[in-house]
């Protein structure tokens, strides 16, 4: 499933290493060795995803995510770092990124992590609904307006997917481990409370104090979204 892929790596060996593989699979791959170059050149939109070193110069590659996220600009992220424990994982995560390899890495996990973004990206691209809606709350696709009646409501990228597949999903059931792999796209559990802080920040912004509550806390089992408690 070729793509554009942007590298942000400044170590020349493993820059070498993910630009070479990706391009004999086929991948349009431009590569920066720093974290301006890199936050300059994934502003443009046209990356389908990017590959981006935590520990860059001139910019570190947790300021560059912060940057794009705070821009509104969700190009799949795949942070590629030596930093490896649980909680540099999450704090990778919670700034936005939609995965996490640690080095040293094989180039085959590398390349079906970013294969499963690609598609994921692309299904998306092509989905033919455009409207997603429960009760009063209405979500545009197209847009990604999000509103409560009359009211508009601003989210944030990691909130706005949190919201979609929640939508998607509503009437249902979803569990923590549909969320950590339906929206942030890891399959592994963090054993942090990294979802619970999203959901109550998507709460205080979707129900509005004098509103029906549409996300539901299912005690022991995950969230639902519905008009019904």
């Amino acid at each position: 499933m070729p793509g554009k892929i942007l590298v942000a790596e400044d170590d020349g060996a493993t820059a070498h290493y993910v630009v070479s593989g990706l391009k004999e699979l086929g991948h349009n791959v431009d590569h920066v060795d720093n974290g301006r170059e890199a936050l300059f050149l994934a502003t443009d939109g046209s990356y389908d995803a990017v590959v981006l070193d935590r520990m860059l110069p001139g910019m570190e590659g947790m300021a560059v995510l912060q940057a794009l996220r705070a821009a509104q600009i969700d190009v799949p992220v795949l942070i590629l770092s030596a930093l490896g424990s649980v909680d540099d994982r999450v704090a990778g995560l919670t700034a936005g990124s939609d995965d996490y390899l640690v080095k040293p890495f094989a180039f085959a996990e590398l390349s079906a992590r970013l294969d499963r973004l690609l598609r994921r990206r692309r299904t998306a691209g092509t989905e033919a609904q455009t409207k997603l809606s429960c009760g009063d709350l209405a979500v545009d696709l197209l847009s990604r307006d999000v509103k409560r009646g009359t009211r508009s409501i601003e989210l944030q990228p990691r909130e706005y997917r949190l919201l979609e597949f929640l939508l998607r999903h509503q009437g249902q059931v979803v569990t923590r481990t549909m969320l950590l792999e339906g929206v942030w796209d890891y399959h592994f559990d963090p054993m942090t409370n990294v979802i619970d802080v999203h959901i109550s920040r998507l709460r205080r912004k979707i129900d509005a104090e004098g509103e029906a509550p549409v996300i539901h806390t299912v005690r022991g089992a995950g969230y639902r979204l519905g008009v019904a408690g």
